[in-house]
């Protein structure tokens, strides 16, 4: 058995054709078949049903293609470990983040990673807070950060920064009550993104059932969020970071719901090596701390009446703690 079997393997598996994980290798497709043959014919046991003109995994085949990617983010990790000898003049790092910190947190910090050091190729996958940990988890990303809570011991986890959430609607509200979150529309994120466990907390928090709410809608982005709710849909709890240019527009309104601060938080697999790119994008969040007040902040005034003051308003911008040592 070797490594290229393997990459093979699962290559062939996620796409559930010869031919596409082929090209996608740039080996022949009867190299791919070969390579196939030879892990079916050695231990004997079919890795794929053939159903007509498609293949799918048999419960070996599944079983195996856990092991499988396994062994090669083990591979990939000794590889990366000695190639990291002669500094950063090259590699790469690959990273996941959830929506929220991928379109507005994110950038600037790699943008400064990337005027320090261009050899090292950046990538960034994009899951919410479950998918980002399984990508941690099983090494397909080496640093995540996400907003949610999670619940593994094999992922150490640290606040990198912290995000305040607002209640937006299309329309000023003055009394936001028990009543009137149980009664409103909602529109929601998917089940697993952060942005909607931090409410559903809030709303827990209120002695309210989250499962009771009339939720008309569940999007899988904070952009299709706030167009639902641009277009008086109904209502939504989002990142400040997303819904500031709305409201400084006076195109939505931030209701009058006290939600809590949540922290943005990084993550890492403890047994995996931790490469020496990884380190120095951590050396530059570090380095970023807390931000400088620009010319103009946007307005989050509540339903144009309350005009925020003092530590309220303080809260009404984007901490950056300085990172936990890990």
């Amino acid at each position: 058995m070797t490594l290229e079997q393997l990459r093979i393997f699962v290559a062939v598996a996620e796409r559930e054709h010869v031919t596409r994980a082929a090209e996608a290798l740039h080996v022949t497709q009867s190299a791919a078949s070969a390579a196939i043959a030879a892990l079916e014919g050695r231990h004997n046991v079919p890795l794929f049903h053939r159903v007509g003109r498609r293949i799918e995994l048999t419960d070996a085949g599944r079983m195996f293609l856990a092991e499988a990617r396994a062994v090669l983010a083990k591979a990939a990790s000794a590889e990366l470990a000695l190639g990291e000898y002669g500094g950063l003049k090259r590699g790469n790092l690959r990273l996941v983040a959830s929506q929220t910190i991928t379109a507005y947190w994110l950038p600037e910090r790699l943008a400064a990673f990337h005027q320090r050091y261009p050899q090292i190729e950046l990538s960034v996958a994009i899951a919410n807070t479950e998918g980002a940990a399984k990508s941690v988890h099983d090494g397909e990303a080496e640093l995540g950060f996400i907003e949610g809570a999670i619940d593994d011991p094999a992922l150490a986890r640290w606040p990198v920064a912290t995000d305040r959430m607002l209640l937006v609607g299309k329309a000023p509200v003055d009394n936001v009550d028990n009543d009137w979150i149980m009664a409103g529309p909602w529109i929601m994120r998917e089940r697993g993104s952060g942005t909607r466990s931090t409410f559903e907390e809030a709303i827990r928090a209120r002695s309210l059932d989250p499962e009771q709410l009339n939720i008309v809608l569940t999007l899988p982005s904070n952009e299709a969020v706030l167009a639902a709710v641009r277009a008086g849909v109904g209502y939504a709890v989002l990142s400040h970071l997303v819904v500031a240019p709305a409201i400084e527009a006076r195109a939505l309104f931030a209701l009058p719901l006290d939600l809590p601060v949540r922290p943005f938080f990084g993550l890492r697999q403890k047994e995996r090596y931790r490469s020496k790119a990884a380190d120095a994008l951590l050396d530059v969040l570090k380095e970023f701390g807390q931000p400088k007040p620009t010319a103009r902040q946007p307005d989050l005034t509540i339903g144009h009446r309350h005009q925020r003051t003092g530590a309220a308003a303080a809260d009404d911008r984007l901490i950056h703690p300085q990172p936990h040592t890990i």
